[in-house]
């Protein structure tokens, strides 16, 4: 059973949902951390964030999550568990303003 320390990046540069991870076939992930960073001069902007499971129902991780200005933050405070097909997706209010970066152990 390998095991992978990776991570996955986002320019969410529309304000429609957009996949951030999928997690592998025969996989199943351990999310560290989930950073998200807006770089946007003058403006907040809010986030949501979902899981689907593989039954495709949707769960929210956050809801309309405020990001400053020029600002970051880390969304998880615990370790984070995904199974198998599961889909992390991020909408954000504004389009070119948040960066998102997964750090993620993937245990096969």
């Amino acid at each position: 059973m390998p095991n992978v320390y990776t991570n996955y990046k986002v320019d969410l540069t529309t304000t429609d949902a957009t996949t951030i991870y999928t997690v592998p076939t025969a996989t199943t992930a351990l999310i560290k951390s989930i950073r998200v960073s807006n770089d946007d001069a003058s403006n907040a902007c809010t986030l949501t964030l979902t899981l689907t499971d593989s039954a495709a129902a949707v769960f929210s991780l956050e809801k309309d999550k405020s990001i400053a200005a020029k600002t970051s933050t880390e969304l998880l405070s615990e370790l984070l568990v995904a199974k198998e097909s599961e889909i992390i997706k991020a909408t954000a209010q504004n389009a070119n303003d948040l960066h998102i970066i997964i750090s993620v152990l993937e245990i096969t």
